[in-house]
């Protein structure tokens, strides 16, 4: 049996100065693991690679305990000294096993045909969690901390954010591949650069502009008209957001370590990056199809829809405002998902809603034929439909597309009593707004456009920040980053 030599070092306690020895590693002595050589102890190469690997071992268990066990701890007791509670940390996962469970719970359960109360299915863990601590409240997905904010007053002020003090969160992961780098993920410069291009597309009379052809068209041809692309191309696209957005929903709560999809990658990770290639290459297809378009002297410019404005901007003599092309792709992936997914979303829930309700869907065809008759249909008489902007106001408020949006904070800042902590992330619930009964009353689960019949205060008895769908208005808060 080899014997065994040991390595040990001494260690100044921080305290109280004493000299403590510790032990490094037992090395057994095989052949030449080391040679006396002029008097001289020469280590050979197992024992030289121990020496080494040892202390980079050590270094790295105690890097990773301190990242998820000690700074979770001691940023909880932070968070609960400032009156800020939510379930404890568990090591490494946080809650995010139990908002797994939750949610697989949830989904089980049969739900009412004659209540909309999806909170409780949608966002179990929120709902549960309101409960038990507040309208506002911690909880950790791995070992990072989350304040859900949920009092109107103080998601007033998030929504607000004068200062810029409440920024988007650095996209990774299935959202980077979603959206890259366009409105939605960016921040900063390149943020206000793009929001300015765009600003122009989403203008009053841009839109109102947009209405003859919305109108005319079906949304094959609503495909065709916004990207000046065929149905095919269109499609792909749709059909590659859909699964790639089917991916990232899957995949949410599950906990990414650090570095190591670059050195493994999951099915769905490698499904993922054939996804985004593909959108890629059919959005420069598309590109490219536009500019030779313009080369050839089939078009006289770009164009004026918003891939037209997009492609201009490639060719800015002004470097401040030219763009990439992978600005270019970002923002075509933006515009398809958030132009195309919020529209699907609330265009189905108003045909089951409207064939549930009848009574409203005859108010809302007698209202349409009153105006228009057998005109065509414009965005004057359309700013008059009293009753269409009713139900479609509930439906949006049951049913909002976008239910959930996220910020960080950078340096601590006071949030109403609440002092947050720096390098805190921020969940605003739209859905607990929306489904919040003592902002609604006690109809709140019930389809009833009629709460709207006095605008937007009268339903919500002035309370601001508490109605937030997608409209015209908020796709562009959206897109812009508020």
């Amino acid at each position: 049996m080899p014997q065994l030599t040991l390595l040990s070092a001494e260690y100044k306690h921080w305290l109280d100065g004493r000299v403590i020895p510790i032990v490094i590693a037992l090395l057994p002595n095989f052949g030449n693991t080391e040679k006396e050589k002029g008097g001289e102890t020469i280590m050979g190469p197992l024992a030289i690679l121990v020496c080494f690997s040892c202390p980079i071992l050590v270094l790295g268990l105690l890097a990773f305990l301190n990242k998820t066990l000690r700074k979770p701890i001691l940023r909880q007791r932070e968070f609960n000294a400032r009156g800020i509670r939510g379930p404890p940390y568990k090591f490494l996962f946080g809650n995010a096993r139990e908002i797994q469970k939750m949610k697989t719970a949830a989904a089980a359960k049969p739900m009412s045909n004659l209540s909309h109360e999806i909170r409780t299915r949608l966002e179990p863990h929120l709902a549960t969690w309101t409960e038990a601590y507040g309208k506002n409240f911690v909880f950790w997905m791995g070992p990072e901390p989350i304040l859900v904010v949920t009092e109107p007053e103080l998601v007033k002020v998030v929504g607000n954010d004068a200062e810029k003090v409440y920024q988007k969160l650095e996209s990774e992961g299935y959202i980077k591949k979603l959206f890259g780098d366009g409105l939605v993920t960016s921040r900063g410069e390149k943020w206000a650069k793009m929001r300015k291009l765009v600003n122009h597309a989403f203008q009053g009379d841009s839109l109102k502009s947009m209405v003859p052809a919305m109108v005319a068209s079906t949304q094959v041809m609503l495909q065709r008209t916004a990207f000046g692309s065929s149905y095919f191309q269109g499609k792909l696209v749709f059909e590659g957001i859909t699964k790639l957005l089917h991916l990232a929903t899957k995949n949410a709560f599950n906990i990414q370590i650090p570095g190591l999809s670059k050195v493994y990658k999951s099915k769905d990770e490698i499904e993922a990056e054939k996804l985004e290639q593909q959108i890629r290459d059919v959005i420069i297809a598309m590109v490219t199809k536009r500019e030779e378009m313009v080369t050839n002297g089939d078009l006289d410019s770009c164009g004026s829809d918003f891939l037209g404005l997009l492609v201009k901007a490639r060719y800015e003599d002004d470097e401040s405002k030219r763009i990439s092309v992978d600005d270019v792709v970002d923002e075509c992936k933006t515009f398809y998902l958030t132009g195309h997914e919020t529209c699907n979303i609330l265009l189905t829930w108003a045909m089951l809603l409207l064939s549930i309700h009848t009574d409203w869907q005859e108010e809302a065809r007698k209202e349409v034929m009153t105006h228009f008759g057998s005109r065509t249909p414009d965005a004057d008489g359309i700013m008059k439909l009293k009753t269409m902007t009713m139900i479609i106001n509930e439906i949006l408020r049951l049913y909002p597309p976008a239910f959930e949006m996220m910020r960080k904070v950078e340096k601590e800042v006071r949030l109403g009593n609440f002092l947050v902590p720096a390098n805190t992330n921020i969940i605003i619930s739209y859905l607990s707004l929306h489904h919040d009964p003592k902002i609604w009353g006690e109809d709140v689960h019930l389809f009833k456009p009629e709460r709207f019949s006095e605008g937007l205060a009268k339903a919500t008895n002035n309370v601001q920040s508490v109605h937030i769908p997608f409209g015209v208005q908020v796709i562009l808060q959206a897109l812009c980053g508020w």
